[in-house]
């Protein structure tokens, strides 16, 4: 028989160690319980569950869709409430639940809490393309809103890949989550109250760290109608003969090899990603073999951080961007827990 507890157990861990922290305004993350004595948790149904990935990322549910067929629109939710993994990280505080289906009720309810919390979802699949980087379903706005009516607005990102963040500067922390899985919300909660500490960074999805500076701007490269192919549009059940053509000429210049190539400053860069203690890095030594340095946990608590190491080639191989040729994750205790 396996054993289906230990698989949960190893899918929180999963989660807790591929949750991006994107953005910590003025040590925001972790919060404290004891000092919190309202928190609001808006939109993306949280309180019931956690999105799931569709087509070959799709992981059926235990138990079923979290979300009634008739209202989740063919999207899979995963029964891992946030609502409830926060309620029981902050026994003491009022937790309290908005759909986030109307703005103005959300910013109250946010305006009304100590601490609001926006989760947010773009959902994505094999043979299912987002029709943009914006989130859907006037997400964006209701962020906005909600960041209006309370300074300390922490968004948590359920999607797939890279989004635009209109709002990124109007919030004081945000998450990457990704789809986390059947035990995300707790994983998420685990994080949020510095059970875990973040140690992921935007290297394991390419995406995340090509994501535009701004809407409709510095976007990477992308496919171009006309030349190449064969594709066959709609779904693999149906008989369909047009042939189209899409030629990708991007050649190398994919991701981050195209920010760097092009000089353009993404959002988040590839590999970047917060901790809750910092790290210094010292005693580079390059040879033709092998590189080594020291990495040192300068902070309070214990970390786990993904030291990365980039080469360029010289000009005449007409590649002029860096590329990460290795990468190690260190887990470190803290130099002074006590300073």
């Amino acid at each position: 028989m396996p054993d289906v507890f230990h698989g949960l157990e190893v899918a929180e861990r999963v989660a807790e160690q591929t949750i991006v922290l994107l953005k910590n305004a003025n040590g925001q993350l972790p919060l404290a319980a004891s000092n919190i004595h309202s928190i609001a948790i808006i939109g993306s149904h949280a309180d019931v569950g956690v999105l799931s990935g569709g087509g070959s990322g799709q992981v059926d549910p235990i138990g079923g869709n979290a979300i009634p067929w008739a209202v989740s629109n063919g999207q899979v939710w995963h029964r891992s409430s946030p609502l409830k993994a926060i309620r029981a990280k902050a026994p003491g505080a009022k937790v309290a639940y908005d759909p986030g289906t109307d703005t103005n009720a959300a910013a109250a309810l946010a305006k009304a809490s100590d601490v609001a919390i926006v989760f947010v979802n773009q959902p994505t699949g094999e043979g299912d393309d987002v029709r943009s980087l914006s989130l859907p379903d006037q997400q964006d706005a209701l962020v906005s809103a909600v960041a209006a009516a309370n300074p300390h607005t922490i968004v948590v990102i359920e999607s797939g890949g890279a989004i635009t963040m209109p709002w990124i500067d109007k919030v004081s922390a945000v998450l990457e989550a990704w789809y986390p899985g059947t035990r995300g919300a707790e994983a998420l909660a685990g994080i949020l109250f510095g059970d875990v500490n973040p140690s992921a960074n935007c290297r394991h999805l390419r995406e995340i760290g090509s994501g535009p500076a701004a809407p409709g701007r510095d976007a990477a490269a992308s496919a171009a109608p006309g030349r190449r192919g064969p594709m066959f549009p709609g779904a693999p059940w149906k008989v369909n003969t047009r042939r189209f053509d899409i030629e990708y000429d991007e050649g190398l210049l994919v991701g981050y090899k195209w920010y760097d190539a092009k000089n353009k400053q993404p959002l988040f860069p590839f590999g970047y990603g917060l901790s809750y203690t910092t790290y210094s890095y010292s005693g580079l030594k390059a040879s033709s073999a092998q590189v080594t340095f020291d990495v040192k946990n300068t902070g309070k608590r214990a970390g786990a951080e993904i030291a990365e190491v980039y080469a360029t080639l010289p000009l005449a191989a007409g590649e002029p961007f860096q590329r990460l040729v290795a990468f190690k994750k260190i887990a470190l205790e803290p130099a002074n827990p006590n300073r």
